[in-house]
């Protein structure tokens, strides 16, 4: 199995392998096609983070699946968009549970809610995964369970071998402040499972992502694996015109592992390989007929970043007016200002429309 798995590794480039051979000039960084990141796995069609939902993306020709990930009481990894239960599980139904609602200081917030961190694993598994998006069908609703991030990276390597291609894993590390300031770091634990699975290395098909700065800056030394700075709404300073980015402001929160605060993408740079900004930071929404186009990709490759965007979906409200109702519009318009990777809830759209593209 490992010989097959290093001849894979061999054959990929990040990037689909039936592409690779394609006419089409792509303006990414390295002028590889554009990658497909399952977010939270195929989620447009099944509860997020579970493993029918990542295996549905598999399906679909994701290249990497995304797993968001939390600690629970007694400090495995487990995938939850949010270390909060409530609106992505049935433990609300649980009348066991219902003295484990709490409020906790997060990120500066109070906030109400039934906590990862204080079940544990087992606790956790008799959960079952519900649809959040109110938008979604809820008929999956109850019959998935939440999986590990070991169960997550043991589905990635089964399906790398019966498809005959690499699946990518691209964890991130959910508000890491809070879960140290609870003595469950989530960084050497995620290091961890990833060398269990033989996966920490050069090469490595993984990205590990944050919100944070200080979390990336203490794994830079720790890991040859790349690793992104993602950007909420508000860490882009822009010009008066709106379109060139003169500052990068990245929230920090209680976090002394971290070196000098990022102010540019210069400082990103020093300790990433990608920036992952929101889309409409790179086409903006001005309250006008179009988008407004920013210089953002344009200004990450030229301090060596590649930029991986979120989120894509497919439901018409979540699509600009320019698009008409069609998000093959949207991925395409992406695909050919030089993204390098779009997260996307529906990686069948993005995979047909980055095809459309090749022919």
């Amino acid at each position: 199995m490992r010989a097959c798995l290093c001849i894979a590794i061999g054959l990929w480039l990040f990037s689909a392998v039936a592409m690779s051979e394609s006419p089409v000039k792509w303006r990414t960084l390295d002028g590889a096609p554009p990658l497909v990141i399952a977010h939270r796995g195929a989620s447009g069609y099944r509860p997020e983070h579970t493993l029918e939902s990542y295996l549905l993306a598999i399906e679909q020709g994701a290249d990497f699946i995304e797993p968001d990930l939390v600690a629970t009481k007694d400090g495995h990894l487990i995938a939850r968009h949010e270390p909060m239960l409530d609106t992505t599980t049935d433990v609300g139904s649980r009348p066991a549970f219902a003295a484990r609602r709490s409020t906790r200081d997060l990120d500066g917030t109070q906030v109400t809610a039934f906590f990862a961190s204080d079940f544990t694993l087992a606790e956790i598994k008799s959960l079952r995964a519900v649809q959040s998006n109110p938008a979604r069908s809820k008929e999956y609703d109850g019959r998935f369970q939440i999986p590990t991030f070991d169960e997550i990276l043991e589905l990635a390597k089964r399906e790398s071998v019966a498809r005959g291609r690499i699946i990518g894993v691209y964890p991130e590390t959910k508000h890491p402040a809070y879960h140290l300031a609870l003595e469950l770091p989530l960084e050497d634990r995620l290091l961890d499972a990833l060398r269990r699975h033989g996966l920490d290395r050069a090469g490595g098909p993984v990205f590990i992502q944050s919100f944070e700065s200080a979390n990336l800056q203490y794994l830079r030394p720790k890991t040859k694996l790349p690793l992104v700075q993602l950007l909420d709404d508000g860490a882009l300073v822009y010009d008066t015109a709106g379109t060139r980015v003169i500052e990068v402001k990245i929230p920090q929160y209680r976090d002394d592992r971290g070196g000098t605060v990022p102010r540019q993408f210069s400082d990103v740079a020093e300790y990433a390989t990608a920036i992952g900004p929101w889309k409409r930071q790179i086409l903006r929404d001005v309250q006008q007929d179009t988008l407004l186009q920013t210089t953002v990709i344009e200004q990450a490759h030229e301090a060596g970043l590649k930029v991986h965007t979120y989120t894509f979906r497919s439901e018409p409200a979540t699509l600009a007016k320019q698009y008409a109702n069609d998000p093959v519009n949207e991925y395409q318009q992406f695909y050919a200002l030089g993204i390098d990777a779009v997260f996307s809830d529906f990686p069948d759209v993005a995979v047909g429309a980055r095809s459309r593209l090749a022919r």
